[in-house]
């Protein structure tokens, strides 16, 4: 009878974890929830510096019928003719890699926003294929990516304060209950 009480304050323990945490989960969406009656997007949606991406326009719904603009803190404004449905931008050089800027398209007095990050690293337009004499020095030096990338401290600590929060109610209420017995 015990086992089944302790089983219990674990799970409603677990329960109530996950249902903490989920808020944080949610919160942490790509925060694109604009409603425009036309669609839009920013491909790639991750770019080096300097690299180049398609701004598309979704005209199909008809929700966008004359001249888009498309502005950002990365590129220069571009303008999107009622005939087309795309258009290019150069990203700035100076782009801080990592960051995300958001690329806000406009048409017909809606707007709606979507965002672009920076990946670490430039393009390089004038890059020469190797000859078939050259040779690379060594060997390049992998197996480190990722083992750091993306965890965020705060979110590791509340885990496992959550954790450790079950097992040491779990604990306590396995203990208590001994006591209550007489064994």
């Amino acid at each position: 009878m015990r086992a089944i009480r302790v089983a219990s304050a674990a799970a409603l323990l677990g329960i109530s974890a996950l249902a903490l945490s989920a808020p944080v989960a949610v919160a942490k969406g790509d925060g694109n929830h604009n409603i425009t009656p036309f669609g839009f997007s920013v491909q790639p949606s991750t770019i080096a510096a300097g690299g180049q991406v398609t701004l598309q326009l979704d005209r199909d719904q008809g929700g966008c019928k004359g001249s888009a603009t498309v502005s950002s803190g990365v590129f220069d404004t571009v303008r999107i003719s009622p005939g087309q449905s795309s258009a290019t931008a150069m990203v700035d050089w100076d782009a801080r890699a990592g960051a995300v800027y958001q690329v806000t398209f406009t048409c017909d007095g809606v707007s709606g926003s979507t965002g672009l990050t920076i990946a670490s690293g430039r393009t390089n337009n004038n890059i020469q294929p190797l000859q078939p004499a050259q040779q690379i020095p060594r060997g390049v030096h992998a197996g480190e990516g990722g083992s750091i990338a993306g965890f965020d401290l705060k979110e590791l600590g509340i885990g496992a304060a959550l954790i450790a929060g079950s097992v040491g109610a779990a604990y306590h209420f396995s203990r208590r209950r001994t006591g209550e017995d007489g064994v």
